[in-house]
């Protein structure tokens, strides 16, 4: 018979990591979100790592601002931040305070609480479209720049937290560049996924935005 998962929460050691030894480590673990409607949770199945100033394509690069200063605080925390002016991203905070190192959450597979996701996210086909995506991943467990700064280790009733569950096995798990990053970081291989998971987002590579003439 096998052991059941451990649920207890990951504890603030597990972040104070650098983030390119916790982001692969994430994998397979469980994000817990805790709304008013009730529970979601999250198998995590795809992630980015960001370095802080040493990254150019991290938020972070150009030093500390109003949007980013959750980067730069104590690790196991949430920065989340708002894109294009139409979408959220969740990233959790990494490594000692004032590095500002985070792993952004770009897919996973609703395992809890699918019927509340499938009510913001109304266009998914599948549910394993669900959080095929950052922005997806956001929207259907409904996380708002509200939850930027809430820490996930201190308190079990927080609104975001991280089971501990089992780690992922490394010869399961696949790394290559990141999504959508250019310049000098747009070939570091700091994207890890699972192998063949069918939740895992599609790679796109930097595509530069076009000024109007």
């Amino acid at each position: 018979m096998s052991a059941r998962p451990d649920r207890t929460p990951l504890a603030r050691s597990f972040f104070d990591r650098p983030v390119l030894a916790v982001a692969p480590d994430l994998l397979g673990r469980t994000l817990v979100r805790r709304t008013a409607d009730g529970p979601l949770e999250l198998r995590i199945t795809e992630v980015e790592a960001y370095e802080g100033e040493a990254d150019p394509g991290s938020h972070a690069y150009r030093g500390r601002t109003a949007r980013n200063a959750s980067m730069f605080g104590p690790p196991g925390h949430a920065y989340v931040y708002f894109i294009y002016g139409m979408w959220f991203s969740l990233n959790l905070v990494c490594g000692p305070p004032g590095h500002a190192s985070g792993v952004l959450l770009r897919a996973g597979e609703v395992t809890v609480g699918a019927d509340l996701a499938a009510k913001r996210r109304v266009s998914a086909r599948h549910p394993r479209e669900l959080a095929k995506g950052p922005a997806r991943l956001a929207t259907a467990l409904d996380i708002d720049r509200s939850l930027d700064g809430t820490d996930l280790c201190a308190d079990p009733d927080s609104p975001l937290s991280v089971l501990h569950g089992t780690a992922t096995p490394p010869g399961l798990v696949s790394s290559g560049p990141r999504t959508g990053v250019g310049g000098a970081g747009a070939h570091h291989p700091y994207r890890f996924w699972l192998t063949g998971d069918p939740t895992v987002s599609p790679y796109r590579a930097h595509s530069p935005r076009k000024r109007p003439t």
